[in-house]
């Protein structure tokens, strides 16, 4: 069975289109609302989605809310895809992001926003240049092949359990990924559509936003890059 967990803050707009979007192979499409103000709850419902509430603001806060709630459910997951509430990415993907899961029974998979299949303006100059930063510093420490952080992937759900994840805000990606490349976990990166988002981004749409998210990275990279 598979599982898409999808923060979201504000996403009013865009929810509905993003879980219309999604492939009926999936068993179900969790919503965490992260403290949204606007419709997003209604919305999400209203699409079909089980909607969560997560008041502490934060992306990893709101990804390990959809973690519980699927860790108390009776019938099993196999596959755990986290996906943007802003309708950048495109969720009839989906099923070519979990395929090396089914098919080659690959551990993890990142959806990656490659340059010739981003539509103009979808990232921001300081996104890319982070992107780049931090996944030539994880190839230089790690050896890794990862080129994007991307938020749009597919992880066996028990080997998302093994990696203790913790991160409760804008390091949740690159934790996940460093954790995964620490286990040794078998990777590949999907190239994958990606457009403008509907709304502004609450990370890169802020300069705020982009120095924490940075930060916040660069940390996790440097504290595994000097782990013993």
């Amino acid at each position: 069975m598979i599982r898409v967990i999808i923060p979201a803050y504000n996403e009013a707009d865009s929810i509905p289109l993003v879980i219309k979007d999604i492939p009926s192979l999936v068993t179900e499409v969790i919503v965490v609302s992260n403290n949204s103000s606007d419709d997003t709850i209604v919305n999400a419902q209203k699409a079909g989605a089980t909607v969560l509430e997560e008041l502490q603001r934060g992306y990893g806060y709101a990804c390990l809310k959809g973690m519980e709630y699927v860790s108390q459910l009776s019938d099993t997951t196999d596959i755990i895809v986290f996906l943007d509430g802003d309708y950048s990415d495109y969720p009839e993907q989906l099923l070519e992001l979990v395929q090396p899961i089914i098919d080659e029974n690959i551990d993890f998979v990142i959806g990656a926003r490659v340059k010739s299949l981003r539509e103009k303006g979808s990232m921001t100059a300081p996104q890319i240049f982070g992107n780049w930063l931090a996944t030539t510093l994880m190839s230089i420490l790690f050896r890794s092949r990862f080129t994007d952080l991307g938020p749009f992937r597919a992880i066996k759900y028990e080997k998302l359990l093994a990696l203790e994840m913790e991160d409760k805000t804008y390091g949740w990606t690159v934790e996940m990924q460093l954790k995964a490349l620490r286990k040794k976990y078998s990777y590949v990166e999907k190239p994958m559509k990606y457009r403008n988002r509907i709304g502004v981004s609450k990370v890169s749409g802020t300069v705020k936003g982009a120095i924490f998210a940075g930060v916040k990275i660069l940390t996790w990279i440097f504290k595994y890059g000097f782990k013993k």
